[in-house]
């Protein structure tokens, strides 16, 4: 396959566009926002003209995926490192994501950001492009390299331009603890990349880092081996997406980053993880995954009620926001570790819809902060009767998030169930019971913000009557609104352009995951005819 300089392109295009912010800053402080508005919007007319030129619906066959574009280039030949690049439709979709919301992102930071703006854009910018190269990196120590790569700018955005957090909490505490644990998580996957490369040097006699190479000896590994490689792996995506109890940086690090760094966090950083499971957990240790799969599912069941447990007692507007996350991500690995065409499918669809609707109340949540100085939900009320667009968007996506009929997360969520009723019907139904209490932490968002008498406490802080939102601001929900629309009432586009890559994942995941519940069902009823 001829290398596809487009891959490449899309990770350069933010980086560049990102110092070229900070270079022109001294000049003009609004000459860094359209630059990386630009920058942004060049990446994702890239991602669209690879979505045309590309065929992402093929034959499934073969123990490794077919990818629809590559780029190779030898970087450090000595140690079998290149700069592989390679898309495939569940690839391709998470750009897309990540560009989409990196242009929001800049929207939604125009008038936030006053100091610094070009050193904030080449870390937001930076940050996109290292999630990109995430997406598209199938050398492992390409991969490895992005995934550590974008912890840092994140971690100053939330270091150097965050709110005060509540209970004393300040933002550079939350961004300390944002970067040591997923630090931590990523040392431990190294762990798991290099035991995976000295196993294939054994093997082979070679050092490599390659995706093929790497999946052929993690399919040759010894179980107790691949199971505790298994683990390095799942850990370190664990932390990131978060998985409970493995969640303690998301709610301080949502709290005190600015909006563009909780639309980074939620929309797209997270979303990392959910593909890191999908891309290597699964393929390469089907067998330990299989044999996982009951306490993965269980903890995504804990995650699910923990979240919205803690979100339904949450009166800051972002850890609200930040503990129904945890509880979504739940979901998403229920999905995975169901592991069949349904879920893989609907898990899809719930990534694009939640990174949207996540987003987009994360930006509303900056957008009341603007108005009323305040994220306290007791301290709000009668929005409603104050505002002509901010009520409606905040309904509408309170209503996505909670999977109201039509829009798209309730597409993930109806797939997702529907596919791992089969294989977990007890599991399934336990987490079907949770979308009650989504629906009640969406009403308490709403009641609170948007009905009742405006708190007297604050309304001496800011002016009579308040300022809608602007074209930009409606703009920018638009655009989230009608991705949930199109996802909620035309998925199909979605769905034939992730099918084949999501297919060839089931296909390597279903067959041992077949035989492990047939060697579980087998040594169980053993062990009852023991007892008789």
């Amino acid at each position: 396959m001829e290398n596809n300089l487009i891959l490449p392109a899309l990770i350069l295009v933010p980086f560049i566009a990102g110092f070229i912010c900070w270079l022109v800053d001294k000049f003009d402080q609004h000459l860094p926002r359209w630059i990386a508005l630009i920058g942004m919007l060049i990446t994702f007319g890239l991602g669209i003209a690879l979505w045309q030129s590309g065929t992402f619906s093929y034959e499934i066959g073969g123990k490794v995926p077919t990818w629809a574009a590559e780029f190779h280039l030898p970087w450090i030949q000595s140690l079998g490192i290149s700069i592989h690049l390679a898309v495939d439709g569940l690839s391709l979709l998470m750009v897309l994501l990540t560009a989409l919301l990196g242009v929001l992102a800049v929207g939604c930071s125009w008038g936030e950001i006053q100091k610094n703006v070009g050193f904030f854009h080449l870390n937001l910018l930076w940050s996109l492009g290292g999630v990109i190269g995430v997406f598209l990196a199938i050398d492992l120590f390409l991969f490895f390299f992005f995934w550590e790569m974008m912890l840092v700018p994140i971690y100053f955005l939330i270091a150097l331009w965050g709110h005060s957090g509540s209970n004393g909490r300040s933002r550079v505490y939350a961004a300390t603890k944002f970067f040591l644990y997923t630090q931590i998580a990523g040392l431990i996957m190294l762990i798991g990349i290099l035991g995976l490369v000295v196993y294939g040097y054994m093997m082979t006699g070679m050092i490599g880092f390659d995706y093929n190479y790497l999946l052929a000896v993690a399919n040759h590994l010894p179980p107790e081996v691949a199971y505790a490689f298994m683990l390095c792996f799942f850990i370190g995506f664990a932390v990131k997406l978060p998985v409970f109890p493995l969640h303690g940086w998301l709610p301080d690090a949502h709290a005190q980053a600015p909006t563009a760094g909780s639309v980074d966090l939620a929309g797209i950083l997270i979303k990392t993880a959910a593909y890191g499971l999908l891309r290597f957990v699964i393929p390469f240790f089907p067998a330990a995954s299989a044999q996982f799969a009951d306490i993965a599912i269980i903890l995504g069941l804990i995650g699910i009620f923990y979240g919205a447990f803690l979100a339904y007692q949450q009166t800051d507007m972002k850890r609200l926001l930040a503990y129904t996350s945890i509880s979504h991500m739940g979901f998403i690995l229920l999905a995975i570790y169901a592991g069949n065409i349904l879920t893989f499918q609907g898990l899809m669809i719930m990534m694009l819809a939640h990174g949207l609707s996540s987003a987009a109340l994360f930006i509303m949540s900056g957008q009341v902060y603007e108005r009323l100085h305040t994220r306290d939900l007791r301290l709000m009320g009668g929005l409603r009767g104050q505002l002509q667009y901010l009520p409606f968007f905040l309904m509408f996506f309170v209503a996505a998030l909670v999977g109201v009929p039509g829009l798209g997360n309730f597409i993930g969520e109806f797939l997702i169930l529907m596919g791992s009723f089969k294989a977990y019907p007890t599991f399934t139904i336990i987490a079907a019971v949770s979308l009650v209490f989504a629906g009640l932490y969406g009403l308490i968002l709403i009641h609170k913000a948007l009905f009742g008498e405006p708190n007297p406490e604050q309304k001496q802080h800011y002016t009579s009557p308040l300022k809608d939102l602007s074209a930009r601001e409606v703009s920018i929900l638009m655009i989230c609104a009608i991705g949930l629309l199109w996802l909620g009432l035309y998925p199909q586009t979605f769905l034939d352009m992730s099918h084949s890559s999501m297919q060839w994942l089931v296909n390597s995941y279903m067959p041992v995951q077949e035989v492990v519940e047939t060697v579980q069902q087998a040594a169980t009823q053993l062990e009852h005819v023991e007892m008789q």
